[in-house]
């Protein structure tokens, strides 16, 4: 070997450790934006982060978060970084079985190979911890998975976000955020009698929430939505919580905003608003706040 490749070779090899570690830090970001430790913490009942167990319920029943550590008998720590990418692009687990969409893959599909890689990447550097998946609790006719692969074909589609080239880096880095990595539509999107989203009423509020709140409207609407709100009044509300009119962000968003929304760059923040502003204005009746000030949070997931 040459002196010269030898020191090329040398080079790599030191830069290795911290490119991983670049993307370990990476993968954090996404994680934390995503609000994964939102769900897969039971907080209430003082549970482990991301050991799983927090009871998420829907007008479809009660669903259990699972474990996500990587733990080999109770969490993820036997699937490869293929399952975990199969999981969030398509909703299949290791087994090949059809994951319900409480689990939002109809947002984590647009995530990028990349953004997943590095997701994937921090998880596996986790602290195991055994604990062992609680089963849904759900009416009889739910109970079965089979007909999950119907579900997807009438409402799933698969794929990573793509840029639209008429509109600014800022817009599409807002709506990937938005999308596809903290999955607003999720929750801020009514859903028919299947669960499936009513694509008509993107963003402008759900009355039929998780644990049973009413999910505001958060198009530009001028009655019923934020569109008397300035673009940075959302980056405001987006970090602290707090609303033009002196409220507070209550529920299950305060903790969004704890543990996800609060910690993105301004830059994200400023991005995340850009687009939501964008958005139609659609009316909707829909518009539930309460006087509950986020309490900052400084929990490490270690």
């Amino acid at each position: 070997m040459s002196g010269r490749a030898a020191v090329l070779l040398w080079l790599v090899i030191a830069a290795s450790p911290v490119l991983a570690d670049d993307v370990r830090q990476h993968g954090e970001y996404l994680f934390r934006a995503a609000g994964c430790a939102t769900c897969h913490t039971d907080e209430k009942n003082h549970g482990v982060p991301l050991a799983g167990g927090r009871a998420l319920k829907t007008s479809f029943g009660t669903f259990y978060t699972p474990n996500i550590t990587p733990d080999p008998d109770t969490g993820i720590g036997r699937w490869s970084e293929a399952d975990f990418i199969r999981a969030l692009r398509e909703g299949i687990s290791p087994a090949g079985e059809h994951y319900y969409p409480a689990f939002p893959y109809t947002s984590y599909t647009r995530l990028t190979d990349t953004d997943q890689h590095a997701i994937w990447v921090y998880l596996s550097s986790r602290k195991p911890v055994q604990q062992a998946n609680k089963p849904h609790e759900l009416p009889w006719y739910l109970r079965s998975r089979a007909s999950l692969g119907i579900w997807k074909k009438m409402f799933l589609s698969t794929g990573a976000f793509q840029s639209q080239p008429d509109r600014s880096a800022a817009w599409n880095r807002g709506a990937y955020l938005v999308n596809a990595v903290a999955h607003c539509c999720e929750c801020h999107t009514p859903r028919n009698f299947l669960g499936g989203f009513k694509e008509s009423r993107q963003f402008a509020g759900n009355s039929e929430g998780v644990e049973g709140t009413a999910v505001s409207n958060i198009t530009p609407d001028k009655k019923t939505g934020i569109g008397k709100w300035s673009e940075t009044d959302l980056v405001e509300y987006l970090e602290t919580g707090a609303t033009p009119d002196g409220d507070y962000a209550g529920d299950i968003m305060a903790e969004v905003i704890d543990n996800s929304l609060a910690q993105l760059t301004k830059e994200d923040r400023r991005a995340i608003a850009a687009y939501v502003m964008s958005l139609p204005p659609l009316e909707n009746t829909i518009h539930k706040r309460t006087n509950k000030k986020p309490k900052p949070k400084k929990e490490e997931y270690e």
